[in-house]
């Protein structure tokens, strides 16, 4: 009778705000079994009842956005950044409302705002930076549009910097007493959600117009390795892999991992035979590309060893080497990039939430699709800058440079002084 009464107590002196008590509810044993679950093999997909009707959801959900996103890829660059820009909006609403709350809120009605005042100055900086080439070059026909997208560009830095420092006037006008630690944690919150979401998108879209292949071979990459864990754990899944994510196993992370390689070898093949994914794109125009296709995307023709020769109807088979390079993204897309998905559930742990959001069935939110897409597009950034890309100066594209950016006058200056230089160096070598 004592205990009862004590714990009475502490139940009526407790503080029960709105925020914890929907966090309870989320804490549902439905959806969080696995944490009241005496060991991590309870949870895997083999023993799971519901597994049919889980697979069967994620499925159609999966073969949606697989048609969305082709006819998006289909249709050329600047809808494919269109694209991303959609999901940066859903990925950061769903990140800002890990820490919001509904009281606080309410009382602070010109304060929820400023997240998004901080996320569209970090796109205009981000994107501004990133596509101001293709943007010059999309105006060059026009001498006015010219004029004021080169001016822009210009102060386009500055325009930026005193769009952050009115949001940062803003946010010291609106602390209110006792919501300083609050507001301070939602302004830092705030920043590291720029800082994440943008770091992953920045590089995706520098990935997009150095060709789409930079972008959807690597993505694919990803969806595949996520598809077949899930197949061979649904299947074969026996031994737990780690105790942020209970439903991993080993027999899932390896059989993905071998089927990740062989796809990214036979699929870079395939993708790597369209212009219309190996063509980088140099404006914002929607046309349809064509270029000479990069040595990488040339095929080598390998002649296959005498005793394998006498077994096939050919004697040697071709390989682009883009192939090569592909296996050491696949390499990465499945012993790497999983982790990026560890690093969610952990941090979906620490919030105590199982999705970061329900916008697509079966598979939670979009931030819950990109935690692997966000490490992926880094790394094939660095890798295509560091292994693939190629500087190549020619006559033809100083020429081109020089039309572009300088106007008739200067161009005449130019080309007297480079006449000057050349009669010097002529009246030196006679």
């Amino acid at each position: 009778m004592k205990e009862a009464n004590t714990e009475q107590y502490h139940n009526c002196n407790s503080p029960r705000t709105p925020n914890v008590r929907q966090r309870r509810r989320s804490f549902s044993n439905d959806e969080f079994s696995f944490e009241t679950s005496k060991s991590n093999g309870n949870n895997l997909l083999v023993d799971d009842k519901l597994k049919y009707r889980s697979m069967w959801i994620r499925a159609c959900s999966s073969m949606w956005m697989l048609a969305s996103v082709s006819c998006i890829i289909y249709l050329g660059h600047l809808y494919m950044w269109a694209m991303v820009v959609v999901i940066q909006i859903f990925m950061a609403s769903e990140l800002f409302n890990l820490l919001r709350r509904a009281t606080q809120d309410k009382r602070l009605p010109k304060f929820k705002p400023l997240n998004w005042h901080f996320f569209f100055t970090a796109m205009l900086y981000v994107y501004g930076r990133i596509l101001s080439q293709q943007l010059v070059n999309t105006v060059t026909t026009d001498k006015f549009f010219y004029r004021l997208v080169s001016n822009l560009i210009k102060y386009q830095m500055v325009i930026c910097y005193f769009l952050y420092i009115a949001g940062f006037v803003w946010f010291i006008l609106s602390l209110r007493k006792r919501y300083y630690k609050y507001q301070f944690g939602q302004y830092a919150w705030t920043h590291m959600i720029l800082i994440v979401v943008f770091t992953q998108s920045a590089f995706t879209v520098a990935n997009i117009f150095e060709g789409i292949f930079w972008f959807l071979f690597p993505a694919s990459l990803i969806a595949m390795n996520d598809v077949a864990a899930y197949f061979f754990g649904f299947f074969f899944g026996r031994t737990p892999l780690i105790k942020l994510s209970p439903k991993k196993t080993w027999e899932g992370f390896i059989g993905a991992s071998v089927a990740t390689m062989f796809a990214a070898f036979t699929f870079a093949n395939f993708l790597g035979r369209f212009q219309w994914l190996t063509c980088p794109r140099k404006d914002l125009s929607t046309g349809w590309l064509q270029c000479d296709p990069g040595p990488i995307f040339k095929p080598e023709y390998i002649p296959l060893p005498g005793l394998i020769s006498n077994l096939l109807p050919w004697k040697e088979i071709a390989v682009l080497p883009v192939q090569w390079h592909a296996l050491w993204l696949g390499l990465f897309a499945s012993i790497i990039a999983p982790f990026g998905g560890f690093f969610a559930s952990g941090f979906k742990r620490a919030f105590k939430i199982k999705d970061f959001g329900d916008s697509i069935p079966g598979h939670g939110g979009f931030t819950d699709r990109m935690d692997c897409q966000m490490v992926m597009a880094v790394f094939v950034y660095i890798y295509h800058q560091s292994f693939v890309y190629r500087q190549e100066y020619s006559v033809d594209l100083f020429l081109d440079q020089i039309t572009k950016h300088l106007g008739l006058e200067e161009q005449q200056t130019l080309y007297t002084k480079l006449g000057m230089i050349l009669q010097e160096r002529s009246f030196i070598q006679t």
